[in-house]
Order: structure tokens, then sequence, then C-alpha cells
């Protein structure tokens, strides 16, 4: 899981910094408020990215997501950005989660095999 999420979040932190270029472009927006909510989300993605896998850290993720749902209050662009984060986000921890679940499947399975192996081969002799 750490993978997926950690990649997503990466993903976000590019595409809020591109849309933080876009955004200065609209007249009704100061420079100011675009920074203050494109740079802390980008580095709280950033920072969140190294915390996945501490207990907690897929609830920030969800913290975050919803403040960038809410920080669409400041940045209107970023209520809809916020909502497909999201989306991805979950897609990020529910597929996640499987993959490890595999995973863990795939090496108990190899490890049982290299076992048998190996007590099969120590037997003979």
């Amino acid at each position: 899981m750490r993978t997926l999420c950690a990649s997503t979040l990466i993903g976000e932190f590019f595409v809020i910094g591109f849309a933080g270029l876009v955004a200065m472009k609209d007249p009704d927006l100061t420079m100011g408020t675009v920074w203050t909510v494109s740079g802390v989300a980008m580095f709280l993605c950033l920072v969140l990215c190294g915390l996945i896998t501490r207990p907690g850290g897929v609830a920030l993720g969800w913290a975050l997501q919803i403040a960038l749902i809410a920080s669409g209050l400041a940045v209107p662009a970023m209520f809809f950005m916020g909502a497909v984060f999201a989306a991805l986000w979950w897609a990020s921890v529910h597929y996640g989660r499987k993959i490890d679940e595999a995973k863990a499947r795939f090496a108990a399975m190899s490890e049982a095999a290299a076992a048998t192996g190996s007590a099969a081969g120590t037997s003979g002799t």
C-alpha cells in the first residue's frame, strides 16, 4: 500500500503545483492566496509520503483529502480537484491493501514451498 499511496501523493503534489500556476491567472485570486493553499497542500503531500506506513498515516491521508476539498473555499477549482484526489486516495488505499494481501500470500506460499523443498532434500540424507 505504501508505494501506491505515496505515488498518489506525489501525483497530487505535481497537479496541485501546476494548478497553482493556472490559478494565478484568475483575477479574483491573489498570488498569496493561491500559493498559501497550494504550497501548504504540496508540503503536506510530501510529508505524508514518509508517514504513510506509520500508525494513523492513512487517516492523515484522508484528512489531507478533506482539507483539499475544503480549500475550494479559497480557490474554487479545488472543490473539483479535491474530490478527484479523494477518489484516487480511496483507490490507492483499497487496491494497495489488496496488493499487500496478495504479496503476503505469495510470500507465505514461497516460504512453505522452500521449507517443503528443504525438508524433502534433508530427509534423504
